[in-house]
């Protein structure tokens, strides 16, 4: 499936959302952070993308949050010479920059070895590898993600902290919860408008924004595509759109999973269904028992705990696991309850589909889509019981738990065979190990918390 890629119309470049200069073309790869690195070429050069001529180390890919390649531990850099590999751009995902000068065109890679083959270190080539699974049943996924984030005043820098923008606030203090209120996206309409004029010319197929809880979050939902790569592409432009967005307007995006103690945490939600060679919707229940939507469902409650490393990656991400919030605490599923982990929104029908609602928008969404598709797997390999239905009158009492520990989520995903399967097993000792170092980072920093709580007490 090709992307859509539209011109930036003149009304949305008086907003500002292009500037003067030299156009670019960039060429990007995914790290396993979600972030995104590459090289900027000069237009009239990309004939170097399409013939495979650019090359960046492979450690690239295995860089951590603070741009570490840890050669200690993974022996992957300097061990070795620091090898390059190859980047193959996918033309797919070929669109324009809108906040860069006229012109100027972005486009995925994926990491190659030389010998042609994908780097075990590529979250693309990692998501790739479970649709394959997926083809050779005869079987397509069907996949939307739904992306919640915070906007922010651009003097996070001075500050050190975050704070609402001052539209959003009375007196510096923000006006309360804004869960669909229209003023809110009033009063941030200049910032959205860009946000939608890049997502015009880029072909995202963005459809409903609504204001979150939270004072300047905001969530933005992707329309389905029988393509799960693309919507993985799609996700990870929207999160880089609504950050030159932010700046275009002297703001900050975040898709951090809980930047504030006292608002509420951003996820990225996850639907999707599976369709045949003859397009039709497997899981559709056809007006009776939904034995395939909830033996899938199923297969991601089995397997929820062992990934749970990949919806949940960072120290902070483990801040949104609150009783009493929306983000799910309990393996639970259900037919009509946003506080389970999966929710079936239909089970009748071409719609008929499973919601994940566990990861944080802080989540890389291939290896996020590869973990959920990989535990749907298991659904369709085997029927499963996904237990009890949780429903608004009735909670299953003793309810397994997803862990609100950052190393303990670490330890389930290292030894984990479902992950070695899916991810294969040096990709898992490489993420593993390099998280477990994060997350020893965390546990050995004396944080303010602990200063203000206990210096004066003991």
């Amino acid at each position: 499936m090709s992307r859509r890629i539209f011109k930036v119309m003149a009304s949305d470049r008086m907003d500002g959302t292009a500037e003067g200069g030299d156009p670019r073309f960039e060429v990007l790869i995914v790290g396993m952070n979600g972030d995104l690195r590459g090289k900027q070429l000069p237009i009239g050069a990309e004939s170097k993308i399409w013939s495979g001529d650019i090359r960046l180390p492979t450690s690239t890919q295995s860089l951590d949050i603070w741009g570490d390649d840890n050669d200690d531990i993974t022996g992957l850099s300097l061990t070795i010479g620091d090898p390059d590999g190859m980047l193959v751009a996918d033309r797919r995902s070929l669109a324009p920059m809108p906040w860069a000068p006229e012109g100027s065109m972005q486009v995925l890679a994926s990491m190659h070895e030389f010998d042609g083959s994908p780097s075990f270190m590529d979250p693309r080539a990692i998501l790739a590898s479970v649709l394959e699974r997926y083809a050779s049943r005869g079987l397509t996924p069907v996949v939307a993600t739904e992306l919640e984030f915070y906007v922010m005043a651009g003097d996070w820098r001075e500050t050190g902290r975050p704070s609402p923008p001052e539209s959003l606030t009375y007196r510096g203090a923000p006006n309360g919860f804004q869960l669909y209120d229209m003023s809110a996206v009033d009063a941030l309409d200049d910032y959205l408008k860009t946000l939608r004029a890049y997502a015009r010319a880029q072909g995202l197929p963005a459809d409903a924004t609504t204001a979150e809880f939270g004072p300047g979050q905001f969530e933005v939902n992707l329309l389905h595509r029988p393509d799960a790569l693309a919507a993985a592409d799609d996700c990870l432009y929207l999160k880089r759109i609504a950050e030159q967005a932010a700046r275009r307007h002297g703001l900050k995006s975040t898709c951090m999973a809980k930047p504030y103690s006292e608002h509420a945490g951003s996820g990225l939600h996850v639907h999707a269904s599976i369709i045949d060679g003859q397009g039709r919707n497997i899981l559709d229940a056809e007006g009776g028992e939904p034995k395939r939507l909830k033996s899938v469902t199923a297969g991601l409650l089995n397997t929820m705990r062992e990934a749970q490393l990949i919806f949940a990656p960072f120290a902070n991400s483990y801040r949104r696991f609150q009783p009493g919030s929306f983000a799910p605490v309990d393996l639970t599923w259900g037919s009509g309850h946003r506080g389970t982990a999966i929710r079936i929104p239909d089970k009748d029908g071409p719609a008929a589909r499973i919601e994940h609602r566990v990861a944080g928008a802080d989540a890389n969404p291939y290896l996020l889509l590869a973990a959920i598709l990989g535990g749907m797997l298991t659904g369709l390999d085997d029927e499963l019981d996904p237990g009890e239905e949780t429903t608004p009158s009735h909670m299953p009492a003793n309810t397994a738990r997803l862990t609100h520990d950052f190393l303990s989520a670490v330890e389930s995903f290292r030894t984990s065979p479902f992950i070695a399967d899916i991810f294969g097993a040096r990709y898992q000792a490489l993420y593993g190990d390099t998280k477990r170092k994060e997350a020893l980072a965390h546990l050995r920093t004396v944080s303010d918390f602990d200063y203000r709580t206990y210096l004066p007490r003991l």
